[in-house]
């Protein structure tokens, strides 16, 4: 059987500091059980993080995260993944680059987060990083996929433009019709030359509710999706089962 074209990619997203800034890319190489690349390499964990000795995957609750803080969603990131550096930008801090390897450097990123975070809450503590492991919210390699038809419909459905930097998505699909994406759980699929089993839906959770422009809290994202579709699930998560190439314009197959 032919393989049919059902959408192309839109966009590329990739977060290289979990919950502080995104950066969109043109191209990524997907590697086979591996996560999307240069993505979610570092984490900050408060001072009341439990890690393990040696260092493994931890969950969310053991980081900064935009939960917790909506102010951490209007980072934005420009990356050098060769030198392992990240320049980071909000609108109410001032522009720095850092190499989070760094101990000096890590100590600076710490203190520029600070302000951003909650006083209430323990407070920025320790960047850490693990070769191999991506910090995603899963301790399965998997990549995000989400459609743009059907954040338009959430947007119409809301009255409001939402963008697309509240989901942290990774692929962003367009051509296809609004939620079609959930329909593709268990199938396998083709991007560019990238092949990937989707695996299950995204479940959300209030961190979409904050604006990427701001840095404020001003939809509520999850109402809206728990009253119009009885669920808080927006996007699928894929696995790569076939290493390959991705870039925008690249169709999407199945």
């Amino acid at each position: 059987m032919t393989a049919a074209t059902i959408g192309r990619v839109a966009h590329l997203v990739r977060h290289p500091i979990k919950s502080a800034g995104f950066e969109q890319v043109e191209m990524a190489a997907l590697t086979e059980g591996a996560a999307f690349p240069f993505d979610r390499v570092w984490a900050v964990a408060h001072a009341a993080a439990r890690l393990s000795d040696p260092l493994a995957w931890a969950s969310k609750l053991q980081f900064l995260r935009g939960w917790a803080s909506a102010d951490l969603m209007a980072i934005t990131c420009q990356s050098d993944p060769d030198a392992r550096q990240v320049t980071l930008s909000h609108p109410r801090r001032e522009t720095a680059r850092f190499r989070p390897d760094d101990p000096a450097d890590a100590a600076r990123l710490i203190d520029w987060l600070r302000p951003l975070w909650p006083e209430n809450r323990p407070e920025p503590a320790q960047v850490v990083s693990l070769p191999g492991q991506a910090f995603t919210d899963q301790d399965q390699p998997l990549v995000s996929i989400n459609s743009v038809p059907s954040l338009a419909d959430l947007s119409a459905r809301m009255g409001q433009d939402l963008s697309l930097h509240r989901f942290r998505g990774n692929i962003w699909v367009d051509g296809y019709a609004p939620w079609a994406e959930l329909d593709l759980i268990g199938q396998v699929i083709t991007i560019g030359t990238a092949r990937l089993r989707v695996e299950e839906p995204i479940g959300r959770c209030r961190a979409t509710g904050a604006s990427p422009v701001t840095g404020l809290q001003d939809a509520d994202t999850m109402a809206a999706l728990d009253s119009q579709f009885g669920h808080t699930d927006f996007g699928v998560f894929a696995r790569v089962i076939g290493s390959g190439t991705v870039a925008l314009g690249d169709e999407v197959r199945r």
